[in-house]
């Protein structure tokens, strides 16, 4: 399994604009091969903004590869400087390996490397 994050730091007087960008968007991952599940998360606010992350979760890797590079990703990331500014600067992206999962049940398992 592999997350992709993206962390925002919304201005704090935009996040309303901010969050109707995200539900009003089409975002077509559900189409992509390996896509497991999406969430925006709204975080700690902070002096100038309120953190906000996004993440997708992929069979792996190559999963989330695949999106990259697909017309559905270029679709979805097609309208994505055409409003207002909402942020301070660029999302950060960080990508993550799970290596462990931990199930409702109790139980644990490694996960292998891909």
């Amino acid at each position: 399994m592999f997350i992709a994050m993206n962390r925002f730091k919304v201005l704090k007087d935009r996040t309303q604009d901010f969050e109707s960008v995200w539900f009003s968007r089409q975002s077509y991952l559900h189409e992509l091969p390996g896509f497991k599940a999406f969430h925006l998360l709204r975080g700690p606010e902070r002096e100038d903004h309120v953190l906000y992350a996004s993440h997708t979760v992929w069979e792996s890797y190559a999963a989330f590869e695949g999106w990259t590079r697909s017309e559905a990703f270029r679709k979805a990331h097609a309208r994505a400087g055409d409003n207002k500014p909402t942020t301070l600067g660029h999302p950060e992206f960080e990508g993550f390996q799970a290596i462990q999962e931990v199930a409702a049940d109790g139980s644990a398992r490694r996960i292998a490397a891909e």
